[in-house]
This record gives C-alpha cells, structure tokens and sequence, in this order.
C-alpha cells in the first residue's frame, strides 16, 4: 500500500483570502515503511510574506522571489501523489492550501476520500493529551532537536514516524507478515532455544524426615476412622 505523507508551508491561515502556498514536502511509504522518495518544492507566492508566517517557516519574500510558480511544477507533483493516499497532520489545513492551488490552475480538486487526518488519529489515541507534531514526537520519543523552524520535508519527515507509531509502531514492516504462521513459526523458535539450552545436572535432593516426626504423623493416623491408607503404612523419609 503506497501512502504519500505531506506537509505544507503558507503565507496565512486562508487560502480564500489571498493566502497562498509556498512550500510542499512529500515522503513516500510503501507498507508503512519509508522507501526513500521524496518530493519537495519552494513556491513563489506573487504576494508578500506576513512577518507572522516568516517567523514561523523563515521564508521570506526575497528568498521565494526567483523559486517557481506553483502552475509550472504542478504536473510534477501530481506525478509523485499519484492515487496514493495522501496523510497530513490537521489535514483539512493542508488540503485547502493545496486544492486551491490545484483550482487555480484548473486542475481537479484531490477528493477528501483519500484524507488521512494524523490530528484525527492522535485524538482517538491518546484523549485529552496534546496533539501538536511536538507533542506527538516527545510522546514516542522522535528526535526533533534540528526542527529550529517549521520546514514542510522536515515536518514530513517527522509525521512519518508519528505515522508509523500512530498506526501500530515500529513492529510494522519487519517483514513477519511474509512468514506463512505465527504459531508454527514461534513454536519452531521455541523448540529450537530449548534443544541449544545447556543442560545443568543437579544432584538429587533428600528431604530426610526425622524420627519424632514420623511418630507424630502414626499417632495422627491411629485417630483416624478406617484410614485408607492405615496405621501402619511407611512413610517414605526421602524424595
């Protein structure tokens, strides 16, 4: 199964008040493991930068001014999203940036359908916690000490691995599922640690019963109505 994780950078909150997107990172899956393809690209936005959303991503207007319009690298995004499913943490955000995008070059929106929200899985997971890409990475122990600013491949990079621990952790893509059974498989490995064990011998144990003992036990069987096992039976003084 090919999933596609992406991440996005803007000018704003709102693509339908001039908002616009300027950068877009990708990160290819194939069985929730990461094959090593990615996609990434700067946009020129034609429109200023907010010192708001700089301070955020740290792209500035000078930096965006000589990178591609979005229109002229469309085809070859769309090329690396393919059919896949497409995940993005608070995916409605990035999915709005990107359509109209998409729609302002006449090309047909990316249905909601192949949406998987990681917010969405997060909040199911883990109620009441926090649900930010910073909080999630400390939840499992992801390494973020190089996210200084936010980056759209980095940001992909890191939902990735919130991904793959969001959807049943790292177990995911060792290769177990090409094994025919479990059972069979772990009695095999189980029998075989058993056959290799080193064998320790042990010196028998005696558990000898001293006299008084032995007394104390008859004398507690003469009070016994028909014991079955009668008075007089030996009582073995070693085992």
């Amino acid at each position: 199964m090919r999933e596609i994780i992406f991440d996005t950078e803007t000018t704003g909150f709102d693509p339908q008040t001039g908002d616009r997107l300027v950068e877009i990172g990708c990160i290819e899956m194939v069985n929730r493991v990461p094959t090593g393809a990615t996609y990434h690209c700067y946009f020129n936005p034609q429109r200023s930068m907010p010192a708001s959303a700089e301070a955020i991503h740290g792209l500035s207007e000078r930096f965006l001014a000589d990178k591609p319009l979005f229109v002229d690298k469309v085809e070859e995004l769309l090329e690396f999203l393919g059919d896949s499913m497409l995940v993005a943490h608070n995916a409605r955000f990035d999915f709005g940036f990107l359509n109209h995008e998409l729609g302002r070059c006449g090309r047909t929106a990316i249905s909601l359908d192949r949406m998987i929200d990681t917010m969405t899985l997060a909040r199911t997971a883990h109620p009441g916690a926090k649900h930010t890409l910073d909080a999630l990475c400390s939840r499992y122990g992801i390494d973020r000490s190089h996210r200084v600013k936010h980056g759209a491949l980095l940001d992909a990079e890191l939902l990735a691995q919130v991904y793959i621990e969001l959807t049943g952790g790292r177990q995911i893509g060792l290769g177990l599922a090409d094994l025919p059974a479990t059972g069979p498989v772990v009695a095999v490995e189980a029998a075989a640690l058993v056959a290799t064990a080193p064998r320790i011998r042990r010196e028998p144990r005696h558990f000898a019963v001293p006299p008084e003992e032995l007394e104390r036990h008859r004398a507690f069987i003469r009070t016994l109505t028909n014991p079955l096992w009668g008075v007089e039976t030996p009582v073995a003084e070693t085992a």
